[in-house]
């Protein structure tokens, strides 16, 4: 009687999970869509935080790190802005592969 009253294993609340056990992945794509809109939001809120207090200026280290940047014209904001999402890429392009490649040996 008891196992008559019992649910149903396909009716019990929440997603089943797969049972594969596949080793894990980073998509290249989003991960370097993602560092680089990450990036361009920081190179952002960095030159405005020199605008507002320009005695904690960084912009020196702008202009080493980013080829072309010269405090402050638009087309050199422009080019800190292309930088900036090119470094995020150039780090998803070496740090995705080594991963999934690595993950898959790990398994």
């Amino acid at each position: 009687m008891a196992e008559s009253l019992r649910k149903p294993a396909r009716n019990l609340p929440g997603t089943p999970l797969p049972m594969t056990l596949a080793p894990p992945r980073i998509p290249l794509v989003t991960f370097g869509l993602s560092l680089g809109l990450f990036l361009v939001i920081t190179y952002v809120l960095c030159v405005g935080f020199d605008l507002l207090l320009p005695a904690q200026a960084m912009h020196p280290n702008w202009e080493h790190l980013l080829p072309g940047f010269t405090w402050l014209t638009w087309p050199s904001f422009v080019i800190g802005l292309v930088e900036s999402f090119a470094y995020a890429w150039y780090v998803a392009l070496i740090f995705c592969p080594l991963f999934n490649f690595f993950a898959a040996r790990s398994n």
